[in-house]
């Protein structure tokens, strides 16, 4: 029996030795694999035409996971604040490490060797690649600078605009306080030349009880006794009511009425058909109301009761004799 060995592609371990990579599943299973793997490595070739340079995004942090090396391995290459896209992957590609782990897979997996190939950047690809990434960066700090020289022209634009208004702003308020100054000797100056109105004679008081009038007169709403907020009296907001005035009054229910509502809650929790539901507590009772049925609730022995009630028996018959037919 061959030894046990563990297969990474297919998750499980069998005993038939170097036959199990030749078998359909372990096929079908490192077909499935290797097409995961693929669109990722075609997007990094793509890239060896022309580097794309972007604004780093914590994104660009991503990692892919390589089959043949079995280790992960960065997607993109970022440096400060600037990201090349596949750059990373690009350079593991290219290593002569993932080369050599590459041949190792194939042949311990059996894997299809026209596939090979394009697991596998060139030396000559990441050389061009190299070139096109120099280009990019070049290219991105030149459209950097001119987005900084057209926020620069911005500012000085916003800036010397507000400038302006500033400046307006001032002349507007200097004029006003010119022709405010004119206006104040000029009334200063008329009001001198005018009469003073001490000196004038003073103003006839209204009789309102005239005839012709608009307004009618009802007289004075004073009611005798009984002051106002303007005689300085309580107003009637704050004058306590007379049924609210002791401080003895009961505020909710009492004690009393509290038991009694507690005691119907108990009750309304019994069952209603109950013996006794509806018997009223509140009537009065004689000393006689038990009935009278073979002296059960006498003390004593049981004899006793029945020698009693024969006693009883007899003496009643006495009192009353049957007639005899």
């Amino acid at each position: 029996m061959a030894p046990a060995q563990r297969c990474s592609i297919c998750r499980q371990t069998f005993f038939c030795g170097r036959g199990h990579v030749y078998s359909r599943k372990h096929q079908r299973q490192l077909k499935v694999a290797l097409e995961r793997l693929l669109p990722q490595v075609e997007a990094a070739r793509k890239a060896t035409r022309a580097a794309q340079v972007e604004r780093y995004v914590p994104e660009h942090e991503r990692c892919c996971w390589c089959l043949c090396c079995g280790c992960e391995v960065r997607k993109h290459l970022s440096h400060g604040n600037l990201t090349v896209l596949y750059g990373g992957l690009l350079e593991h590609l290219a290593s002569p490490e993932h080369k050599k782990a590459t041949n190792k897979f194939w042949w311990e997996n059996k894997a299809e060797f026209q596939m090979k190939e394009k697991f596998l950047i060139s030396p000559q690809d990441y050389a061009r690649f190299k070139k096109s990434m120099v280009k990019s960066l070049d290219s991105y700090e030149e459209k950097e600078d001119e987005v900084i020289k057209e926020m620069a022209a911005q500012i000085r634009e916003v800036e010397h605009s507000r400038q302006e208004v500033v400046r307006s702003v001032l002349e507007v308020g200097t004029s006003s306080a010119s022709l405010a100054s004119v206006c104040l000797f000029s009334q200063v100056a008329s009001a001198s030349q005018q009469p003073s109105y001490l000196d004038l004679p003073p103003a006839p008081e209204l009789d309102w009880m005239e005839t012709g009038q608009p307004l009618t007169f009802i007289g004075h709403q004073d009611t005798p006794g009984v002051g106002n907020i303007h005689s300085g009296a309580t107003p009637p907001w704050m004058v306590q009511d007379e049924e609210y005035s002791s401080g003895n009054q009961q505020i909710g229910p009492s004690y009393e009425e509290f038991l009694k509502e507690k005691e119907k809650q108990k009750l309304k929790k019994l069952p209603p058909d109950r013996v006794g539901a509806n018997f009223d507590h509140s009537s009065s009772t004689g000393a006689g109301w038990l009935p009278s049925f073979g002296r059960v609730w006498n003390n004593g022995r049981r004899w006793q009761s029945r020698h009693q009630f024969k006693t009883e028996a007899a003496a009643r018959n006495k009192q009353h004799p049957r007639k005899k037919g």
